[in-house]
């Protein structure tokens, strides 16, 4: 199963998922300088970034919304930054929360589990109905892919909705989950824990040890590290000896350039620094 590979690359490298959330303003001048097309200077950024962390990082998160913004240039940059990530022997997760149902499913499962934008996870929206997770489980049980549902998020607003009390008492995110641990009990791996795995923000921690023992056979992909305000003691919350969750930083790693205190550094070097304290705090958490 997909998510064995996921386990023991966090054993052997910690929880980084470097997330490639990659805005053309985001690339340091002198090097967009060098490219005539915009998709260039991304993916060589992107590349940079890869080689640069890879051995250190679990995975690598890429949201596709960064890219559509560009058009087809755009998309063009996204299909060469995941094929690169595979062609490493690491772990893409597209990030792409599509949430519909029947053949529209159907065709979003193809079209991010085949052809040119073939990943390793994606993200869903359960919001429609379980239904709606449906189309993409042959993917799961037949061609070695993953997910990561939306259960409870990282922003502001997910008091909107996910917090909300359902009739029996329990919130819309407790149901959530409760059906995903349910649904991935059908694709679990030897590790313990299934390729239907779930979305849980850390910057949330006052019901986080409930949350990491409710839904144990779960794999975390676990945002709002940095930027957004979560810590290492956060996120450690979430964790079983510190496996059964990725952690991802986006901005903090690629931006690190721009706080580094050596000037003589590249943008890689600096993301890397980053990726490394990153995984070292975690497991320093960890160990509390």
């Amino acid at each position: 199963m997909l998510i064995d590979r996921l386990y023991e690359e966090v054993q052997s490298k910690g929880n980084v998922c470097v997330g490639l959330d990659t805005c053309m303003e985001y690339i340091p001048k002198d090097f967009k300088d060098k490219y005539y097309f915009e998709q260039d200077a991304l993916f060589r950024f992107n590349q940079r970034i890869i080689d640069a962390t890879a051995d250190i990082a679990a995975c690598f998160k890429v949201q596709i919304a960064y890219y559509e913004a560009l058009g087809i240039k755009g998309l063009m940059a996204y299909k060469k930054t995941l094929e690169y990530i595979r062609s490493k022997g690491s772990i893409a997760i597209s990030d792409i929360k599509r949430g519909d149902i029947s053949s529209t499913a159907s065709m979003y499962a193809k079209g991010h589990f085949e052809g040119d934008f073939e990943t390793d996870f994606i993200t869903l929206s359960p919001y429609m109905g379980m239904d709606s997770i449906e189309p993409y489980l042959n993917y799961v049980k037949e061609k070695e892919k993953g997910m990561f549902v939306l259960v409870r998020t990282s922003n502001e607003g997910a008091k909107d909705i996910e917090f909300l009390n359902t009739k029996d008492g329990k919130k819309v995110y407790e149901t959530v989950g409760e059906k995903l641990e349910i649904l991935g009990g059908n694709f679990m791996g030897k590790c313990g824990y299934s390729s239907i795995g779930g979305v849980v923000g850390c910057t949330h921690r006052e019901d986080a040890v409930e949350i990491r023992k409710k839904f144990n056979n779960t794999f975390f992909l676990i945002p709002g590290y940095g930027a957004q305000g979560g810590t290492e003691d956060d996120v450690s919350l979430y964790l079983n000896q510190g496996n059964g969750g990725v952690v991802n930083s986006s901005r903090g790693i690629l931006l690190a350039y721009k706080k580094c205190e050596d000037s003589s550094l590249s943008f890689e070097e600096c993301s890397r620094m980053e990726a490394v304290s990153m995984r070292d705090k975690i497991r320093k958490a960890c160990l509390k």
